[in-house]
């Protein structure tokens, strides 16, 4: 008998603590922009895209090494994102302990969008662990897994959005850095012992062909198998519409959140004048409500009736409602329940999305989720900018106007939403609502 290593149980644990280490790459500039502004002189724009910049690799970085957890398993795939992320981490570290403040000048500016697009390769383990997950454990306890691994992976953003602004304070930039750049080695470590390829791979990485390492596997336990061509998955994929609204509603959703949670610590210190402390504790209740009331969001899509299109639905309009809000907030004390809506409106249609994979293109879940991970998040690197732009063009009230691109992002994706809703897919064998029930359980890999 080949010789095996791991478990299920600690295949989860080590990708849920590379997941959280990794993930908080999405808070990496929130609170501490204000501090490079001001040494470097930068303005709204630059500002929005640096806050932004680990959220674009993050995001294009899904597809290609989700597709690589089917060739390889997840343990490469998962240690190379998180090594990348070290090298930025590294390099911002060794910046702000040398140069931070006096020596560290605009002309700075372009090797910190660098490090940051380092440091944001540690959001992409996103869809490597979860396929890894998925591939450790039977389908009827995937759930379980999968919503461990997402959930307390997710928090981690909130969690940094919190305590970043403390330890500014308490011990100041660069330790702050030098703290967080330890955290992730330390979770890398923890990976590299604790992350394992499910039996199969481990099986197929010995010598033993696709046939018998599936019997060996599946006798003790692994259901879930690589299959199919992600190239032929994702061509198919994209030939659908309806793929593509998936992504305008993960991109208003998703990538709404990723931005907003980089965005919020400078609009509430810049616009409100909150202290970085208060503001780094509403962006925490913003991250953890977003995280949290996503199992809501899931269970009101798996209840009612036609329930991903309507749970969707309700989440944009929630969502839009919060965003009006935002638009005419001039007090931090009307700010903060737009703030509510915003997150609970994303975090249930975040859910919703995924329920509605398996009808965008049934015959191709993978190819589906692929775009939908990737591109969708891409949301996180694009907003930003967009709404400082806002502020270097008009000045201080375009902290409140930039709230409208969230208005037509909800807008269009209700458009989307309603049409996904009420024109049936084509049925030419591999688009019908049967294929769609059949492949349903396959996104169980990508639910956070």
């Amino acid at each position: 008998m080949p010789e095996l290593k791991g478990s299920p149980r600690q295949g989860l644990i080590g990708a849920i603590l590379g997941f959280f280490v990794g993930f908080a790459a999405v808070a990496l500039f929130g609170s501490s922009a204000a501090r490079f502004r001001e040494v470097m002189g930068l303005n709204p724009v630059e500002v929005g895209f640096l806050v932004a910049m680990p959220a674009l690799s993050g995001s294009l970085l899904r597809i290609p090494f989700a597709a690589w957890v089917d060739t390889s398993g997840g343990r490469k795939p998962f240690l190379v994102l998180l090594l990348l992320s070290l090298v930025g981490m590294s390099g911002l570290a060794a910046v702000v302990t040398f140069l931070y403040p006096d020596h560290l000048t605009a002309g700075y500016y372009p090797l910190l969008l660098v490090l940051a697009l380092l440091s944001g390769c540690g959001i992409a383990v996103f869809s490597v662990g979860a396929s890894q997950v998925a591939y450790w454990h039977p389908k009827e306890r995937q759930g379980v897994a999968l919503a461990l691994f997402g959930g307390i992976g997710n928090l981690a953003p909130g969690l940094f959005s919190m305590l970043i602004p403390i330890a500014l304070v308490t011990i100041g930039l660069a330790w702050s850095y030098i703290g967080w750049l330890g955290l992730l080695l330390a979770g890398t470590i923890a990976y590299w012992f604790l992350g394992a390829n499910s039996w199969y791979f481990q099986l197929r990485e010995q010598g033993m062909s696709v046939e018998e390492a599936k019997r060996v596997a599946q006798s003790k336990g692994q259901a879930l198998f690589p299959s199919g061509s992600i190239k032929e998955s994702l061509i198919q994929s994209a030939k659908t519409w309806r793929t593509w609204s998936l992504v305008l509603m993960y991109f208003t959703t998703f990538g709404g959140f990723v931005a907003l949670t980089a965005w919020f610590p400078t609009y509430w210190t810049e616009f409100h004048g909150l202290s970085p402390v208060n503001a780094g504790f509403l962006t925490a209740l913003f991250a953890i409500l977003t995280s949290a009331v996503r199992v809501v969001g899931g269970m009101l899509s798996d209840s009612l009736r036609e329930g991903g299109e309507n749970t969707a639905i309700l989440g944009l309009l929630i969502m839009m409602a919060g965003s009006l809000v935002m638009v005419n907030a001039d007090q931090y004390e009307m700010a903060i329940p737009g703030e509510v809506l915003l997150g609970f409106g994303m975090g249930i249609c975040n859910a919703a999305v995924f329920k509605l994979v398996p009808h965008a293109a049934p015959g191709a879940v993978g190819g589906v989720v692929g775009w939908v991970g990737g591109m969708g998040a891409l949301g996180g690197f694009v907003i930003p900018p967009a709404m400082a732009f806002a502020v270097g063009d008009i000045g201080k009230r375009g902290y409140e106007v930039g709230f409208i691109i969230f208005i037509y992002l909800c807008l269009a994706s209700l458009a989307m939403a309603w049409i996904f809703k009420y024109i049936e897919p084509v049925a030419d064998g591999t688009n019908s609502e049967e294929a769609a029930r059949m492949n349903s359980a396959k996104i169980a890999e990508v639910r956070q």
